[in-house]
Parts: structure tokens; C-alpha cells; sequence
């Protein structure tokens, strides 16, 4: 059973952190068990409205399998936090696989744990965002960015074709696209398949 967790900050991005949860948690408790983490205990809203209670606190650990860090313009006002900017990054060393989606990815590129590798984000906040992370190696067009054991993401929906990458990492491919057939949903398989990118002006 590996441990899953799964920041939330207040103002996080509803898909981006649902749409992956849906994709590693449909692997059940026994397989992958998703923690919510946050700053405090307090419940967490999204941008949307909806609150998330959190199951535990940046102080409580840092040693989690599986590091999972949603999107949202919230993002980088969290950037300011060095509690949380510490805690991702020592739970990133920690970690097996990491994983952002959207600007979750420039937060986590603020943390310098990306520091000249691959990465990418959300194409329509690209060029607005990637300088408070500018030692990374932003890739222009891409769906998602496998570097090693950092998994990032486009924007939004595309954390679920990141996920599921990811589950096919860790579990094999069959694994992977059956769990895409349940939630019936189509996989886009290809990384490299970035047509927001060409409509963001970037390539």
C-alpha cells in the first residue's frame, strides 16, 4: 500500500485535484491510500466554493509515498509560505513519485526540487508564470512532462491523462487504461499532444 498525499491550499483547482484523485484513489485504500494535507486542520475551500477536510497537517509528517500538488491561481500566493515551500520540498525527496498539475507545478518549481529539469503548465498562464521558477526547463508544448520521478501537467484536465501515466508507471499499463475505461474516460495517451500550446500562441 503506497501513501498518497494530496496538498490543498485554499482556492485550489476543483478538476485539478479531483480529476487525479479519481484516477490514483479508483485504485483503492489497499493499493494507494489518498491523504488530503494542508497547512492547518482547518477545512480547505476550493475555487469554486466547495470545502475539503483535510486528514492532516504539514507538521504531522512528511514521509509520504506519493506527493500529489494541485493547480489553482492560488498557487503562487502559496509560493510566499517557506512552511510550505519546505514541506514540498522534503516530502519530495521523500517521495517515490511527485506529481503537480497546472500552476501546482510552478509551486512546485518554487521549491527549486525542479531546478533544471523537465517540466510543464498551463499554457494559458505560461509566460506569466514560469519566471518564478526560471531555472527549471519549461517545456512549451507538452500535455504532461515525465523527468525522472516528477510528473507535471498542463492545465486542468490534463492532470488526469498525467495520473494515469503514472498509475501505468507504477502498476503497468493494463492497470492504467482499464481504469480509464471505468471512469470512462478517454486517455489521451501521447504526452506530446498539446494543441492549447499552438492556441496560447507558444509554438
Amino acid at each position: 500500500m503506497k501513501t498518497l498525499a494530496a496538498f490543498v491550499f485554499p482556492g485550489f483547482e476543483t478538476l485539478d485535484y479531483f480529476g487525479p484523485v479519481e484516477m490514483l484513489g479508483g485504485m483503492g485504500a489497499d493499493e494507494i491510500k489518498v491523504i488530503t494535507v494542508a497547512k492547518g486542520s482547518d477545512p480547505v475551500p476550493s475555487v469554486h466554493g466547495q470545502r475539503i477536510v483535510p486528514d492532516k497537517c504539514l507538521a504531522d509528517k512528511n514521509d509520504y509515498d506519493l506527493l500529489f500538488i494541485p493547480g489553482g491561481d492560488a498557487a503562487l500566493e502559496e509560493g510566499k509560505d517557506e512552511e510550505i515551500l519546505q514541506w514540498i520540498g522534503d516530502t519530495s525527496s521523500n517521495a517515490e513519485k511527485v506529481m503537480a498539475v497546472c500552476t501546482g507545478t510552478i509551486l512546485l518549481g518554487m521549491t527549486g526540487v525542479l531546478d533544471g529539469r523537465k517540466a510543464t503548465t498551463n499554457k494559458l498562464d505560461f509566460t506569466k508564470t514560469i519566471h518564478h521558477a526560471p531555472k527549471v526547463e519549461w517545456v512549451k508544448q507538452a500535455r504532461w512532462v515525465e523527468d525522472g520521478k516528477f510528473f507535471t501537467s498542463s492545465g486542468v484536465s490534463a492532470g488526469m491523462d498525467m495520473a494515469l501515466a503514472v498509475l501505468a508507471d507504477l502498476y503497468g499499463l493494463k492497470v492504467a487504461e482499464e481504469m480509464a475505461i471505468s471512469c470512462e474516460y478517454t486517455w489521451h495517451k501521447d504526452a506530446s499532444h498539446d494543441p492549447f500550446a499552438k492556441m496560447a500562441g507558444l509554438v
